[in-house]
């Protein structure tokens, strides 16, 4: 294809200013948008021949309008916001990033795990306000402090970031026990009860839609805790909020929700003994620029006639 028009519809995400996209402009002729609102999409794109997005949808509505489009890139690993049968009725393929941030989640997983186990942050802000300079003693702590040696950790979900976060407990001194999608509701049971941290990294599925709901949480220690690093509706909101202003479970951190950005009155904003991250884990500088790269090859492969990555 001799100077395809490639247009990027919401870049900043991926690269707000500390990455490159000359890699991309070397292909052809060159846009990228920070944020495409819906209104604005078919505007942009019905030139471009290759189409990168992050989060903004490409519905078969989209698509029939854009008759010049040949590939479709997502600049992510899930690709739901493209309608992937209306991209193959048409012939587009679609690829994604099936692995970039791998590291960077396990790793966020355990910011948000001794955010509740060591309230580091919260102390560091008290201080900040002047309470260690006024206090009686040599130290103070607003919370129990958990070690996590000795804890037993239950992953639900057994892939590439699952068992990332597996090696990371054992470093630190824990057990793990892996709960696999494919091991059903009774292995699901028997992990969950026994587990100190619930640590969610499957991927949503009509199976694990709302998996953490009334009834799972009611297998929980009300000691356990619960991380949420991979998708929202994984939880049903409402039922964990319930559980914590109950003190059903000692709390819960998570870094996605089933709807984002959150409506203000979504009740995981305000419960308690829950943190809730803006669905950040991903966006280290490196597995962002690992991201890059990928969406970069893949446009590569295409453009050489091999698509990579392909998912429909």
């Amino acid at each position: 294809m001799a100077s395809p028009r490639i247009v990027v519809l919401d870049g900043y995400t991926l690269n707000p200013g500390d990455l490159d996209w000359a890699a991309l402009e070397s292909f052809g002729d060159f846009a990228c948008y920070d944020r495409t609102p819906a209104a604005e999409i078919v505007a942009r794109a019905e030139s471009a021949d290759i189409l990168l997005t992050n989060k903004t949808p490409l519905t078969a509505a989209t698509l029939a309008q854009l008759p010049q489009l040949k590939y479709i890139g997502v600049l992510a690993t899930g690709y739901n916001v493209v309608d992937i049968p209306a991209a193959r009725a048409r012939g587009i393929p679609v690829t994604n990033v099936p692995e970039y941030g791998t590291s960077a989640v396990a790793e966020h997983t355990f910011a948000l795990l001794f955010e509740l186990t060591r309230h580091a942050g919260h102390h560091a802000a008290t201080v900040r306000e002047g309470r260690w300079s006024q206090c009686p003693d040599f130290c103070y702590w607003d919370f129990p402090l958990v070690e996590l040696a000795g804890l037993r950790l239950g992953i639900v979900g057994a892939g590439r970031i699952g068992r990332a976060v597996a090696r990371i407990a054992e470093a630190l001194g824990m057990t793990v026990a892996l709960s696999q999608r494919a091991g059903g509701r009774v292995a699901l049971e028997q992990v969950v009860r026994a587990s100190d941290v619930i640590s969610l990294h499957c991927p949503l599925t009509p199976e694990t839609r709302e998996i953490i709901n009334a009834g799972t949480i009611a297998w929980m220690k009300p000691t356990a805790l619960l991380i949420n690093t991979s998708r929202g509706l994984l939880v049903h909101e409402a039922d964990l909020a319930a559980a914590l202003n109950a003190g059903r479970i000692a709390g819960a951190a998570l870094d996605v929700l089933s709807v984002e950005p959150p409506p203000p009155d979504n009740p995981l904003l305000s419960a308690k003994n829950c943190l809730v991250t803006p669905h950040l884990a991903w966006a280290a500088r490196g597995a962002r620029a690992r991201l890059l790269a990928t969406a970069v090859a893949n446009v590569r492969s295409f453009l050489a006639g091999q698509p990579a990555n392909v998912v429909n």
